[in-house]
């Protein structure tokens, strides 16, 4: 075993040394610009969480510093994000009330659980495991999600006072049934500031127009005390830097929570990867996939310990430090600072902010989540992908999230498997003999498949041609003995043509090279 150098334990030593004057100070000017996206976005996700605001800000601080220093991505920038909050709040909202101490308690601990999930999967170099979770799974989730998010801010956009509910479709149905009891000014507030979030976006797309909604929406309600005064406000905190949590090792609840936490942890690490390698692309970087996935996990649970909710990497966050050229991951760790910087010295602004204008926000945040472009693409190139997005976003809608995510990953390896069972099989003659290529490997789902293929042929001898078969394993290997000695037993022959190495290093361990039926040539 090898024994962990000093950079293996502190990557950042990689790093940090090369920086200079000039990009350290570029870095700390792009993490402010981070900053500033990410205040009101941590306390609306908070929010969509069920947490008190400034649960919202602590995970924009002790996770990414972690993250960003221990993880191998130049420009990912780690923190709150609304999928992973919706599904947080799913996950815990139905074993304790949203808000409270002891909800807070659990979300903190399942963060941690999450964590230990992702940081042994990168101490096993598992980092390859988040592909089976694909991006239409992605899609389908997030599009669920958006939904979900949505409906869930109508009742604040509606000035409502409504319990929350476990599934979409019950919420939906919830706030039917209570729609004459709209508070209008509510209602006014929220769809100015959705407007109004919206035409900043078109005109200004670098401006912070998030944060600028928020400051105006405020000041109206300030300003206009006769229209707007019994509108609820965010809840005011006290300004600290993030505290540490105590958590409880009960093993009834940790069992409870682990599945999940499995999902969110699963869906955080492919959330963050995806957004990791479509950046080194962009910017030549090479990735390390394990380091990554152990900078996640290590990121979650150490601050699960210091009141920060589960993190993953976001897509704005990211791809601001990368338009604005951040030049190492001091950028993230300037961000997370100048968060903190505010968490100490401005929280009591943040009770000025009123809910509808918060849910007006979120709304938009949700409306941005969509992946349209890529929902068109996927309609256009895969039909049978397109089916697993849609299975994942109707789940997403009916069932828990977290069970959505596990219904669209086994909806996903049914079609991979359906795909694989049934490789592409060209069939031509060549003189007396006729032919099979074989556009695949033969495993146990594919080996029935391609037998009933070798049952159909007639003639004295039956080629496979073997140059693309890559994997062959034991029913594959058993299959094909049991062929060639049918065809032997009929006078007939079974040739392998073209073979790679280890697949005729597997066909001879049944038997030997002596009892081998089948023939083999180059």
């Amino acid at each position: 075993m090898a024994i962990p150098t000093r950079r293996s334990l502190f990557p950042f030593l990689s790093w940090l040394p090369r920086q200079t004057r000039a990009s350290v100070g570029r870095d700390l000017i792009v993490g402010l610009s981070g900053a500033i996206l990410a205040l009101p976005q941590s306390i609306a996700y908070a929010l969509i969480a069920g947490l008190p605001p400034e649960y919202g800000l602590y995970a924009a601080i002790v996770p990414v510093l972690i993250a960003c220093l221990w993880g191998s991505s130049w420009h990912l920038i780690c923190g709150p994000t609304a999928a992973i909050s919706i599904v947080l709040y799913a996950t815990v909202s139905p074993l304790a009330v949203p808000a409270s101490q002891d909800y807070i308690t659990l979300i903190l601990l399942l963060t941690v659980l999450a964590g230990i999930f992702q940081w042994l999967l990168g101490l096993l170099r598992f980092g390859a495991l988040v592909n089976f979770v694909s991006h239409s799974v992605v899609l389908g989730f997030t599009l669920g999600a958006a939904v979900v998010i949505a409906l869930g801010q109508l009742p604040n956009l509606l000035g409502l006072d409504l319990p929350n509910e476990a599934t979409a479709l019950r919420g939906l149905l919830m706030l039917v049934d209570h729609i004459g009891a709209v508070d209008k000014p509510s209602l006014l507030l929220g769809l100015g500031t959705l407007v109004l979030g919206v035409v900043l976006k078109r005109l200004l797309p670098r401006w912070p127009s998030l944060l600028i909604t928020l400051v105006i929406s405020s000041l109206v309600v300030w300003l206009w005390p006769a229209m707007f005064a019994h509108v609820a406000l965010v809840s005011a905190f006290a300004g600290r830097l993030p505290p540490l949590t105590l958590l409880p090792l009960d093993l009834e609840l940790i069992l409870r929570l682990l599945p999940g936490a499995v999902a969110v942890g699963m869906l955080g690490l492919v959330t963050s990867l995806s957004i990791a390698r479509s950046l080194a692309v962009r910017s030549g970087q090479l990735l390390d996939a394990n380091q990554e996935v152990r900078a996640q996990g290590l990121s979650n649970i150490v601050g699960g310990f210091f009141s920060g909710s589960l993190s993953a990497g976001s897509f704005t966050r990211s791809g601001l430090s990368y338009d604005a050229g951040a030049c190492s991951p001091l950028a993230g760790v300037f961000s997370a600072l100048w968060v903190a910087l505010f968490a100490v010295a401005g929280a009591n602004l943040i009770a000025h902010i009123p809910i509808p204008a918060m849910a007006g926000s979120i709304l938009l945040i949700a409306w941005g989540l969509v992946d349209h472009r890529g929902i068109r693409a996927l309609y256009r190139v895969s039909r049978a992908e397109f089916v697993v997005m849609s299975l994942t976003c109707l789940a997403t809608l009916l069932l828990e999230l977290q069970t959505a995510i596990y219904a669209g990953v086994l909806a996903s390896l049914f079609f991979y498997l359906k795909r694989t069972s049934q490789p592409r099989v060209q069939h031509f003659r060549e003189g007396e003999a006729e032919i099979l290529r074989v556009g695949g490997s033969i495993f146990f789902g594919a080996s029935h498949y391609l037998q009933a293929r070798l049952q159909r042929l007639q003639a004295q001898r039956v080629v496979i041609d073997a140059q693309q078969i890559n994997f062959i394993d034991y029913s594959g290997v058993e299959m094909l003995h049991q062929e060639a000695r049918r065809l032997r037993s009929q006078g007939r022959s079974l040739t392998l043509r073209m073979a790679r190495p280890q697949v005729v290093e597997e066909l001879l361990k049944l038997e030997g090279a002596q009892k081998c039926p089948i023939h083999f040539e180059d």
